[in-house]
């Protein structure tokens, strides 16, 4: 019989540097690559700006997993969920013909129950014993 290699782990993401997956590795060079371009390139506020919110959104996305996923994966999910809601809502309205054949439809009564007659305590013990036992023993085995 051949024998076939499963692949395990197949969620495990590699590793480049150390703890550092290859992901978090081009989030966070893209992120730096900006902050660096307005350092260089802009003023003192600009490099600020991109700095705390493009350097904190970076590493939010690189390192935060919300209920075992990424970040990113967690606000494509939150955004579809919002732009599409799962939830389906159906208003019908009803014609005045339909709503005259409603009124006129009366119920019929329910059915009477039957009486439940009462059950002797001798009964059900006799019972719980035939259940104990598995149905071994019967109350006509006793009376002989």
């Amino acid at each position: 019989m051949q024998q076939f290699v499963v692949p395990q782990f197949i969620d495990v993401e590699d590793r480049i540097l150390g703890p550092i997956t290859t992901r978090q590795f081009l989030i966070l060079l893209v992120v730096g690559l900006v902050v660096f371009l307005s350092f260089r390139f802009g003023d003192f506020s600009l490099f600020l700006f991109s700095l705390i919110f493009f350097g904190g959104g970076g590493l939010v996305i690189a390192f935060v997993k919300v209920n075992g996923q990424a970040f990113h994966y967690f606000l494509l999910n939150m955004i579809q969920t919002l732009r599409r809601p799962s939830r389906r809502v159906w208003h019908k309205t009803l014609s005045s013909k339909e709503l005259h054949v409603l009124r006129k439809y009366v119920p019929e009564e329910p059915e009477a129950r039957p009486e439940v007659k009462p059950v002797k305590r001798e009964r059900i013990q006799d019972l719980s014993l035939l259940v104990n036992t598995g149905g071994y023993y019967r109350e006509e085995d006793t009376d002989s």
